[in-house]
């Protein structure tokens, strides 16, 4: 799948060659590709799919645009990316239209959450409930939480609360990065996995 992916994410790059450069990273199973940081489609399984919000959802879904489905947990989700199908990707204007869409729609919502003071219960896997502990040790916003890092900010939360488990250091990596816990980059998750061993039994280290 990942040749057919590849093909696919370098017949979009010389295609769309009208939004500037394009790159691409590793995201829900396949592939994001984004604009100048702004995440505007996604190809899986070397199929694409364009990203839709609120503003322009109805338009994909009007033309029956079928959604991306993503395996949590054995759980299938239905994600906010639009499938591209044959008809469409021949369909030069309409498609091109479509693209301009997701990517305007994406670059607009990234600078209205830029202007907006993100409040920590607002980042990727934090609750009401870590947010109240994250006030308690003093860190009250994202770019407090980012400075002190996931590893620093689990030991002052762990020192409030000696129950909370792995599960809640892979919340706070997730927050700080951007990612939900289901696709936090295996390398990270591996790495907190060793530094969350070593300091549950430190006799092993």
């Amino acid at each position: 799948m990942k040749d057919i992916s590849e093909q696919k994410i370098q017949q979009v790059k010389s295609r769309f060659i009208f939004l500037g450069s394009i790159t691409y990273r590793s995201q829900f199973g396949g592939y994001a590709l984004l604009v100048d940081g702004i995440m505007f489609a996604l190809v899986s399984d070397g199929e694409l799919y364009l990203r839709a919000n609120d503003q322009i959802e109805n338009i994909f879904q009007t033309r029956k645009m079928s959604n991306l489905v993503y395996a949590k947990r054995g759980m299938p989700i239905l994600l906010r990316y639009y499938f591209v199908d044959s008809t469409l990707w021949e369909d030069q204007n309409l498609l091109f239209y479509f693209v301009q869409l997701a990517y305007e729609s994406s670059k607009a919502e990234m600078l209205n959450k830029k202007s907006q003071p993100v409040r920590l219960k607002d980042l990727p896997n934090l609750s009401i409930t870590i947010e109240k502990l994250l006030w308690k040790v003093g860190i009250k916003s994202a770019e407090e939480l980012k400075i002190k890092g996931a590893k620093c900010t689990y030991l002052k939360l762990k020192s409030l609360n000696r129950s909370l488990g792995f599960n809640v250091l892979l919340a706070l990596a997730g927050a700080i990065s951007g990612y939900h816990c289901a696709v936090l980059p295996s390398v990270l998750r591996n790495e907190l996995l060793e530094w969350y061993d070593e300091i549950k039994n430190p006799e092993k280290g």
